[in-house]
């Protein structure tokens, strides 16, 4: 069996969510959620960085599960390769809308 592909930036966006969670990241034009209404006010990027550190901690999470119970492979015409695929993109595509989603409302 093969190493899932996408591991080890799944566990890299977990390792580096938990700060945002945290609320230990100050505002910043390199790190979290940088937008013009974040960068402004203090109280809508910790409000944001925190959802948005929530989200990829959970579309880590997802992914790895599905590492964990889904045999990869690096043919990219099998099945298992594109459940990889899907696992770890379709997570954070989804975590993206909602703190887009989220930052209009605020």
């Amino acid at each position: 069996m093969n190493k899932p592909p996408f591991a080890i930036p799944s566990f890299i966006f977990l390792l580096a969510s938990v700060p945002l969670v945290l609320g230990r990241i100050p505002q910043n034009r390199f790190y979290g959620v940088r937008t013009r209404k974040t960068l402004s006010d203090r109280r809508v990027w910790l409000a944001a960085n925190k959802l948005a550190g929530r989200l990829v901690i959970t579309s880590s999470l997802i992914y790895l599960s599905i590492a964990a119970l889904v045999p990869s492979s690096t043919d990219i015409l099998s099945a298992n390769w594109w459940v990889h695929l899907g696992g770890f993109a379709l997570p954070l595509v989804a975590s993206l809308l909602i703190i887009h989603l989220y930052l209009k409302r605020l």
